[in-house]
């Protein structure tokens, strides 16, 4: 229904105030009614409803060429996708379906704008169809905000890339690799002129996968890019094509969110850490207690600390990490993502080190600060 501000450059910012007067007219221009088998949308903002509770939007805004989406009952294909536009910068648009809200369109029923603070789980399935005779990735989008907004232009994007194909990156550099969610990823980390954002790319190409959206949230806030008092505001999959397109299809999609009393998701959190260390000359092992000293339970943790200079992690268990040296993150694996209060997750690595040994001096968890000891 309206622009997104995906792979835009510091010239997008430049189309800003153009863009936004658009709004208006899209608005004016695009009915969300319903969605019956294969209803066809062409029109650049044009939108529509299926299952009574997600949005299918074209949105189209990069490029004034026809791009037209055949919209099912459980996703949307892109029909037509002409003109192109260079691959060393934005896409021509963003066809997705989302559950949340989007520059004031908010899908029906849905439980976003919701504080990360208070949403237990985020659980979401999609299912992609691909083809090769074309430049685009295949993009699920988390959109966090400092405010429970409904319009406009989010503070932080997480894209999830699960595929990509052609000469195209995401936005700003990559800045490492991590385990999220039971999967390895390269990550991104820049800002498009309007919002940061933080990207996962997949080393190959996911067809169907199931995950929580919350673990790449978690990823954000441990990254410095979100705080655990901001807002979920929207879930969308999709595809960013730059050249051709056509037959790109989101064949099925599911978001829920889960909030209440079921425990702290991530939230504030009362902790102690236990690092205990065995060094050699060169080297080290770290076994690393987390014990939460908090009333409730927490389900999904990361823990985020800095390695001193000259330490470098070799290979680790029972732990997610992010990072080798300097700034790392260690995220819950299946089998140790709860804990009760009062309980511990443990986990550990080992490493190379240079000159005299020493400990990290603080540990934060889902963004609380730890006492150590």
């Amino acid at each position: 229904m309206r622009p997104s501000p995906h792979h835009a450059h510091s010239a997008r910012g430049l189309l800003g105030a153009l863009l936004t007067s658009l709004v208006s007219l899209a608005a004016l221009l695009t009915t969300a009614s319903p969605a019956q088998a294969d209803t066809t949308i062409c029109q650049p903002f044009g939108t529509t409803t299926i299952q009574g509770r997600y949005v299918v939007q074209n949105n189209r805004w990069g490029t004034s060429a026809t791009q037209c989406i055949a919209v099912t009952d459980s996703g949307f294909r892109i029909t037509q996708a002409d003109g192109s536009v260079p691959t060393n910068g934005a896409p021509k648009s963003y066809p997705s379906v989302y559950n949340g809200c989007h520059y004031t369109n908010c899908s029906p029923g849905t439980k976003l704008p919701a504080q990360l603070s208070t949403i237990s789980s985020a659980p979401t399935s999609v299912s992609y169809g691909y083809v090769n005779d074309a430049a685009y990735n295949a993009s699920y989008d988390i959109w966090l905000d400092p405010t429970p907004r409904t319009d406009g232009v989010n503070r932080t994007e997480i894209m999830i890339w699960f595929n990509k194909v052609g000469s195209i990156q995401p936005i700003g550099s990559p800045v490492g690799s991590a385990g999220v969610a039971g999967r390895d990823w390269q990550v991104w980390s820049g800002n498009n002129g309007s919002n940061d954002v933080l990207s996962f790319v997949a080393p190959s190409a996911i067809t169907n996968w199931s995950f929580d959206v919350m673990d790449f949230a978690r990823q954000a806030v441990s990254r410095g890019l979100a705080q655990n008092n901001w807002y979920l505001t929207s879930v969308q999959a999709g595809f960013e094509p730059w050249q051709n397109g056509a037959g790109l299809a989101v064949n099925s999609f599911s978001s829920t969110v889960n909030t209440g009393s079921s425990g702290d998701p991530g939230g504030s959190t009362a902790c102690k850490v236990a690092y205990a260390t065995n060094d050699w000359q060169g080297g080290f092992t770290a076994d690393v207690t987390i014990t939460n000293t908090g009333s409730s339970p927490v389900r999904g943790w990361t823990l985020a600390f800095t390695l001193p200079s000259g330490q470098r992690i070799t290979n680790g268990w029972n732990a997610n990490l992010s990072g080798a040296s300097g700034a790392v993150t260690a995220s819950n694996v299946a089998h140790n993502g709860e804990v009760p209060a009062g309980g511990r997750a443990t986990f550990g690595f080992q490493g190379t080190s240079g000159g005299a040994f020493a400990k990290p001096s603080t540990f934060s968890l889902n963004g609380s600060a730890c006492t150590t000891g």
